[in-house]
Parts: C-alpha cells; sequence; structure tokens
C-alpha cells in the first residue's frame, strides 16, 4: 500500500497550527509501522505513484478538496463549526459559493476520517453523507506533554513569564465559540488571575470591525482595564507550555463547541485539574476525569470554580483521574486507526 498525504493545497502557516500538529505527526507515526507500506507527505503540485491520497484538512469556505479525482481518496474533516453556527462565521459570497464545490467534491470521496463522534454526527446531518462514510479516529499529543517533577524547572519559567503564584489557564483561539470572554468574566468577579496562552490575546494585526473578530476585540478590551487579572502570554514553544501547564492550579476549557479540545488532553496529560464545558466533543475526551459545567447556564462556570478552586484535596484527585484519562489516546492508536481506514477503503476498490 502506497498512502499519499496531500497537503499542496494548504497555505504554508497552516502547517504551524493544528492542521500542521495533526499531520506531521500522524505521518510520523504512521512510517514507524513495520510494514511493505509506504506513505509520502506531498508539499508540491506533482504526480506521485500511489494507491490512495489522503486530504488532512478540509474547510468549507475554500476549495481544499478537488473535484476531480483520479484515484481513491480519504479527507479530514475535523469540524463543521462554521456551517453549524452562521451567524457567528459569516461565509460571505465566495465562501457560500466555496461551500457549494466542496459539498460537491466530498461526494466522491470515499471515506471521511473525523476527530470525534459529536463531528461525526454533525458532517453526517450537514453534508446528508451516510454514517457510514465517516469514520471518527481521536487525535493525541506529543509525548513531551506530561507531569514535570523538576521544580527549579518550573521555577525558572515561572520567573521568566512573571507568573502568579495561583492562576487559571487557557490555551488556544478567542473565537466565538472558545467562550473565553465568559471565563475571563468569571475569573474576575472571583479575583482568580487568568493566564491566556495563544497568538490572538496579544495580537492586534486584525480587523477589528469583522464579525468573527468581535469576541477577540472585547477580551482585549477587558485586558486593558484588569491587566493585574488577565495575562496574556502569546505564544510559546512546546516546552514552555508544557510547563505552563505544570504550574496552572486549573485549566479551564469553557468552549460553546469544539470538534475534539487538544488543548483539555494536553492538560490532562501534564496531570493539571480542569474543568470542562459539557458541550459537543469534549465529555468524548473528558470522560470522567474533569469537572464539567453548562457554558449556556449562568454563573454555573464560576460556581465550578469556586466549589474547586483550592481544594487541594479534590484536584489532586483530578490529576490522578487526568493522567490515567491521558493513557487513552496515543499517536500510534491514532495511525493504526487510519491505515484500516486506508486498507478498508482500498479492499473495496
Amino acid at each position: 500500500m502506497r498512502v499519499e498525504i496531500d497537503i499542496s493545497r494548504l497555505h504554508p502557516q497552516s502547517l504551524k497550527r493544528g492542521v500542521g500538529f495533526y499531520t506531521l505527526n500522524l505521518f510520523q507515526a504512521l512510517k514507524k509501522f513495520k510494514s511493505k507500506d509506504r506513505f509520502f507527505l506531498k508539499k508540491k503540485e506533482r504526480d506521485l505513484q500511489t494507491d490512495l491520497v489522503h486530504y488532512p484538512f478540509f474547510d468549507p469556505f475554500f476549495t481544499t478538496l478537488p473535484l476531480i479525482k483520479n484515484k481513491p481518496v480519504v479527507v479530514t474533516i475535523h469540524d463543521l463549526i462554521p456551517l453549524k453556527f452562521p451567524k457567528h462565521y459569516p461565509p460571505g459570497v465566495k465562501g457560500k459559493l466555496s461551500w457549494q464545490i466542496q459539498k460537491l467534491s466530498l461526494k466522491g470521496v470515499d471515506l471521511i476520517i473525523t476527530d470525534s463522534l459529536n463531528s461525526k454526527k454533525d458532517i453526517n446531518e450537514i453534508t446528508g453523507l451516510p454514517l457510514k462514510k465517516i469514520k471518527a479516529v481521536y487525535l493525541a499529543v506529543d509525548k513531551r506533554f506530561k507531569k514535570i517533577s523538576c521544580q527549579k524547572k518550573l521555577a525558572k519559567t515561572k520567573k521568566k513569564y512573571r507568573l502568579p503564584d495561583k492562576f487559571i489557564l487557557y490555551v488556544g483561539d478567542l473565537n466565538w465559540n472558545k467562550n473565553v470572554l465568559g471565563l475571563a468574566k468569571a475569573c474576575l468577579e472571583l479575583k482568580i488571575p487568568l493566564v491566556l496562552v495563544g497568538q490572538q490575546a496579544a495580537s492586534r494585526n486584525f480587523d477589528p470591525s469583522h464579525p468573527e473578530n468581535q469576541p477577540l476585540v472585547l477580551i482585549q478590551e477587558l485586558i486593558k482595564k484588569n491587566k493585574n487579572l488577565i495575562r496574556p502570554v502569546g505564544f510559546l514553544s512546546l516546552d514552555q507550555l508544557v510547563n505552563f501547564y505544570n504550574l496552572a492550579d486549573l485549566y479551564v476549557q469553557p468552549s460553546f463547541y469544539e470538534g475534539f479540545g487538544l488543548p483539555l488532553l494536553e492538560a490532562l496529560s501534564c496531570g493539571c485539574p480542569v474543568i470542562c464545558s459539557d458541550q459537543a466533543s469534549l465529555p468524548e475526551i473528558g470522560g470522567q476525569a474533569v469537572v464539567y459545567f453548562d457554558p449556556y447556564q449562568e454563573n454555573d462556570l464560576l460556581k465550578k470554580i469556586k466549589k474547586l478552586f483550592s481544594k487541594q484535596k479534590k484536584l489532586r484527585i483530578l490529576k490522578k483521574k487526568g493522567l490515567k484519562q491521558s493513557k487513552k489516546f496515543s499517536w500510534e492508536k491514532t495511525a493504526w486507526q487510519t491505515r484500516r481506514v486506508y486498507e478498508k477503503v482500498l479492499a473495496e476498490k
């Protein structure tokens, strides 16, 4: 079996974000299998002598998938959140046209991979494609996400970034579905420091009038007024991010909706206690290892934080549960299940 993972249509910047993380980790894990199978990462438009092509990314508003397919095709759709919540992610005229082309192109795909059972349900409902054509394959995190025992190393990070003695951590973008505004307001009311990791919180290069950027505008206004309690630290290297998870007293994933929720799994892998939204895919990932709240119920998050923050016995129990839950996910398992998808598609040809 010869498989090409085609990233030739991706913008180079995308490889530095979640899509690139998924693609490169999957590719490396696939190559570790001891078999006659061969896997190729296609970065430029050129013909490769392969049996199957896998497109690891799908954007409903851009033509990331070719209409004409000369060989069996697998595509990964991480989520369809913009289509599920069009009010918050207006596609525009070009976006609507691209979606019609992308939807037509999906009909010629042999099998779709997605990140969770919840996303599988969404894809089925939005595209009308049968469930048997969609396979949920969970993601994983880098093996460097783990509990750090070296206190000297953690102290160095704490000093470098001037982190508070006790704080709540959030990692990721600030789009509407992330509900970071709700988390920030809860922390401000409780007077608990909130540390925000990610480029968006400190970004100035965006259009403040665009509907999708309104949550970012509101968050940045809160930061200006409450610099002592809300701390944006921008982008971090992976090693520093691991240290942040280990230093945090609590990680909160406040999302209205997620296709998977990778930072949640990163936090669990580092032994950081987690409070998490009970929506979409998040209960699939958190299992029984996190404390859940309803993001649509006023003050539910605030109550959960107040009940848990500084309760050392409860936090220790969550740490143990989180480490155990995180072991259910690995890139070896992701790669094995993805390889089974390839085999299934080729067997049916």
